[in-house]
């Protein structure tokens, strides 16, 4: 096992990486503060996982309410999250009842939510079961629910007590949840660490393949990069964290606009990362063999690196609600250079629509 920290004062968490974490009663149990936890699962994971967490804690006289909500982006709305409300409140949950999230984004990001908000804040703990929750959403606090005009519009920063990576859970992932985390790996080197991103590009097969040493390196110094950006800026105040947003603005708006499920979160951050790298080269910062190089690695982690066609003014209304947007200006994450993004309002019109008709899928 490998234990990384995330750093914000009295609010610091743990990250353990390892596997079969799952069974380990004690890594769980210290981090609650009564002997009662609701465990909140989706419709997928819970056939897999739920049985197993629950003998674990219940071997250790945790008292379990297991709370099973409809997987899929699509049901990441008010209305699973008033499910986990109703769950809580029938079982008379406290403010000591820890809640434990147990799947991928989704799960995570409205537990979170859940437990900010229910009894005006309670513990939680994630136990992310998807590469991409396992390097990104898990990590950093940020909860959320989709609104029909933009996705994760309303949410809260809310911190976990710890975060329990059991990589074992990566056995069951379809294909296409892998490629859409190693999608999310990528970014991480593109944003702040090109000398893991020359990595990953020479072992993005072994990554394609679950190799054990590949996966364990690459999950390990993506939470190592997320957790130093949410340690120097938790809430977004100075434009670091922002950076983890590459993709994002065009992604999200194909996510709301092809409606959530359509395509996976990080299938649609990859389409978006290759749109930013296009708006990037456009403004003269990345040469053609660099998008070459994003583009080749995405594809080699079976990853779309072209767009939607849902039409230039219909993407520039989505990207309108998007988070970043400050002052009436949309602001873009950018690369000024291979390893290393910016925050920028400072891009036309012409260069934005540019990139897009770039990145047609008849490109």
């Amino acid at each position: 096992m490998h234990t990384l920290k995330v750093s914000l004062g009295s609010r610091t968490y743990p990250i353990y990486i390892g596997k079969d974490l799952l069974t380990q009663s004690g890594l769980i149990t210290q981090h609650l503060p009564q002997k009662r936890a609701a465990v909140v699962t989706d419709s997928n994971v819970a056939p897999l996982y739920l049985e197993k967490l629950t003998a674990t804690l219940t071997a250790s006289g945790i008292t379990v309410t297991p709370i099973i909500i409809p997987a899929g982006e699509q049901h990441k709305d008010w209305q699973s999250l008033n499910s986990i409300f109703d769950a809580l409140l029938t079982a008379r949950c406290e403010r000591k009842t820890a809640l434990i999230a147990l799947g991928g984004g989704v799960v995570g990001d409205l537990t979170g939510f859940a437990a900010a908000t229910y009894l005006r804040g309670v513990p939680f703990i994630q136990v992310p079961t998807t590469l991409l929750a396992l390097v990104d959403s898990s990590v950093g606090g940020k909860t959320a629910v989709n609104h029909p005009q933009g996705k994760n519009m309303i949410g809260a920063f809310y911190q976990p007590q710890a975060v329990i990576a059991d990589t074992a859970t990566l056995g069951t992932l379809p294909e296409r949840e892998l490629g859409a985390g190693l999608a999310e790996i990528i970014k991480y080197g593109l944003i702040r660490d090109l000398p893991f991103f020359e990595w990953l590009e020479s072992n993005i097969d072994a990554l394609n393949s679950r190799d054990p040493a590949a996966m364990a390196f690459a999950i390990q110094r993506s939470c190592e990069n997320k957790a130093a950006v949410v340690a120097a800026d938790e809430r977004e105040e100075t434009g670091e964290r922002a950076l983890l947003n590459l993709g994002h603005t065009f992604g999200h708006a194909i996510e709301a606009g092809m409606g959530y499920g359509a395509w996976l979160h990080g299938e649609a951050v990859a389409a978006g990362m290759v749109v930013a790298a296009r708006t990037s080269q456009r403004l003269g910062l990345l040469r053609a063999d660099d998008v070459g190089r994003i583009t080749a690695i995405l594809e080699r982690a079976r990853q779309p690196v072209t767009i939607p066609d849902l039409g230039t003014h219909r993407y520039l209304e989505l990207m309108g609600h998007d988070k970043k947007v400050e002052g009436g200006k949309l602001r873009f994450i950018l690369m000024k250079e291979m390893g290393r993004a910016f925050l920028t309002a400072d891009v036309s019109r012409e260069v934005v629509e540019g990139a897009l008709q770039d990145s047609l899928h008849h490109a």
